[in-house]
């Protein structure tokens, strides 16, 4: 008999985040305003509604913006990211308040910490003294039974593009509470610099701590810290299951989706937190795209046969008992049912009445395959061409065309490299001068070193020839022929998938995913150093056996239930196509995956962080 994979109950994160968020809150007894940070506005929502904040002494709730805030309120608290623009408004409110002789009492929390800068500004503005300040360490917020994400989208850029490192304490701590939550976690598998340096920082904060006093048994098995950085491939490319393209298509924040009239079919807009709970949306989120209309018209007759039985009903026993147990549910489908139909139209609308969509996919199709190059770069090059008209692509989409060219081959000729930054600039602005140089710092945009064949010998220069065509060949193509990430054309059931390449219409597996699928099947990087020579930064594993009671011991114990629990945690994004790969990696090899992360990602997000040309 088959041992049922009992998954963690992540609600206790949202209950002590909850219970911190209280404590601070009360922390100024009297009647408070509360101005927050837009970034947080959603993060918040998942731990506390405005009920909660007013019960506990908020008086009224503000944006921060640069604007003065004149209220009559005797106190004020703010609820911000530790950035230099944030103090810099809150410092502009304050000394206007002292300006004009209103004099209040300020708190700010600091999410997740306060850093010395912060310091140092309120100081040089003067407002230093007037202000008490403290850390609200928001933890990993559960987004859905099995997301959890820290809600830090700038992560990507301010550690590997600028090499920020102070949000390395916020994400090693929040391990540290997993396991002392859920018990320690006894296989860890790592790849990236960031990586390393985390589970450094998490085993130093554990051994400040020291052991605990009774050890919990523990209900995670596997523990994968992956940089972003390790594959920037995934990300670029267009999603096509449900969830991903609700994503690319409308934005999903915090788990929550904002639908306009065109998909609710009324005047107004909906806010819809997409999650689990939501029955029909956790049957098509990891379905592909093609198959999700089908699904939802047959949903929809058997909804509407529901109605009709209840409208059948003679007897009032009958009636009573279909109203008490099918009417609410069958409303719940309903309306489920009309929001993602309207939702899929759109997306569908959008995709034919784009000329540019399926060639666009099918495109990168063919830079994933390493087919077509010239076509794919001339087709490029007329994208960026195309300034005016219906067609017109915005700058990050064909930002992200540029950098998957580059990638898959491992950097672009000279010519191109020039004329593709070139025909950018001249029809989107120099102002994209900053972007471009982002994007050569991370790699993603590269040039491949050139030869002066006047200095060489013919031997000299066969040799280089054959270097060049060899360069071009590495990495990204090596990775896919050792690793399989590239399926046979026609091989991929998109219907009912056995093949995590669907999530992207069985054109490419996601680098990270196989990655997991092969380290889970080896125990470990072992047999895999031709893999780990090809990716960027380390790749490290550590195993403590584990005795019944949770207590490291030396000998291996039989499989337990949490064998079976494999926690994935992304540094610098996660797409919903990774996660939808690892969820038919799971429910093919019996495993229950969770996917932790510093923030949600897809192409039009990592790019647009990088796209100084927005400022």
């Amino acid at each position: 008999m088959a041992t049922t994979i009992k998954s963690p109950d992540f609600s206790v994160l949202k209950q002590l985040s909850k219970e911190h968020l209280v404590h601070l809150l009360e922390s100024i007894p009297e009647m408070k305003d509360l101005v927050i940070d837009p970034e947080l506005m959603r993060p918040l929502d998942r731990i506390a509604g405005a009920q909660l904040l007013k019960r506990h002494g908020v008086d009224k709730i503000f944006k921060l913006e640069s604007n003065k805030l004149e209220v009559s309120g005797d106190s004020r608290m703010y609820l911000v990211r530790p950035s230099v623009d944030n103090i810099r408004n809150i410092s502009n409110q304050i000394k206007s308040d002292k300006e004009n002789f209103r004099k209040k009492k300020y708190k700010i929390l600091f999410v997740p910490r306060k850093l010395y800068v912060c310091e140092m500004l309120l100081e040089q503005e003067g407002v230093y003294g007037d202000v008490e300040m403290e850390d609200f360490r928001l933890d990993l917020i559960a987004l859905d039974r099995d997301i959890l994400s820290l809600e830090l989208p700038s992560f990507f850029r301010d550690y590997f593009l600028h090499g920020e490192q102070s949000l390395l304490h916020t994400i090693a701590t929040s391990i540290v509470n997993l396991q002392s939550l859920f018990g320690t976690i006894p296989h860890v598998y790592g790849l990236g610099r960031c990586a390393k340096m985390v589970w450094d920082l998490v085993k130093t904060l554990q051994s400040l701590q020291g052991e605990p006093r009774a050890p919990i048994r523990n209900e995670i098995g596997h523990i994968f810290l992956i940089d972003r950085e390790a594959d920037l491939v995934t990300p670029l490319c267009t999603q096509t299951t449900y969830e991903g393209l609700l994503d690319e298509t409308f934005g999903i924040k915090s788990g929550y989706c904002e639908f306009g009239p065109e998909v609710t079919g009324s005047e107004r807009s909906l806010r819809l937190l997409l999650n689990c709970d939501d029955q029909i949306f956790d049957d098509i989120r990891g379905r592909h795209i093609s198959h999700v209309f089908a699904y939802l018209s047959a949903q929809a007759k058997m909804v509407q046969s529901g109605y009709q039985k209840g409208r059948g009903l003679n007897n009032i026993g009958d009636v009573k008992t279909f109203v008490q147990t099918e009417l609410k549910d069958l409303k719940q489908q309903y309306k489920s049912l009309t929001i993602h139909i309207g939702a899929c139209e759109r997306i569908l609308d959008l995709k034919n009445k784009q000329v540019n969509f399926e060639e666009q996919l099918q495109t990168e199709h063919s830079l994933l395959e390493g087919i077509n190059m010239k076509e794919c770069t001339t087709y490029i090059e007329e994208q960026i061409d195309r300034q005016v008209g219906p067609l017109q692509v915005p700058p990050d989409k064909l930002l992200r065309l540029i950098c998957l060219l580059s990638l898959t081959q491992n950097g672009l000729s000279s010519r191109d490299y020039q004329t593709l930054q070139t025909h950018f600039l001249q029809s989107h602005g120099h102002k994209h001068l900053l972007t471009f140089s982002n994007l050569r710092k991370l790699g993603l945009y590269t040039e491949q070193p050139s030869v002066e064949v006047s200095k060489l010998t013919v031997t000299d220069v066969k040799t280089k020839i054959t270097d060049k065509a060899m360069m071009k060949k590495t990495t990204f193509r090596m990775l896919c022929k050792k690793l399989n990430l590239i399926p046979k054309s026609g091989d991929v059931n998109l219907r009912n998938p056995e093949d995590m390449s669907y999530v992207f219409s069985g054109a490419f597996t996601p680098l990270t995913c196989k990655l997991v699928e092969q380290v889970l099947a080896k125990g470990g990087w072992a047999g895999l150093d031709d893999i780990t020579k090809l990716l960027p930064g380390p790749a490290f594993a550590e195993h403590k056996a584990q005795s019944v009671k949770g207590r490291t011991s030396n000998s291996h114990q039989p499989d337990t239930p949490s064998e079976k629990v494999v926690l994935v945690y992304f540094l610098g994004g996660c797409t919903y196509a990774e996660m939808a790969a690892l969820r038919l990696l799971g429910k093919i090899k019996g495993y229950h995956f969770i996917f932790a992360m510093t923030a949600i990602t897809n192409g039009a997000e990592l790019v647009g962080s990088l796209n100084d040309g927005k400022k």
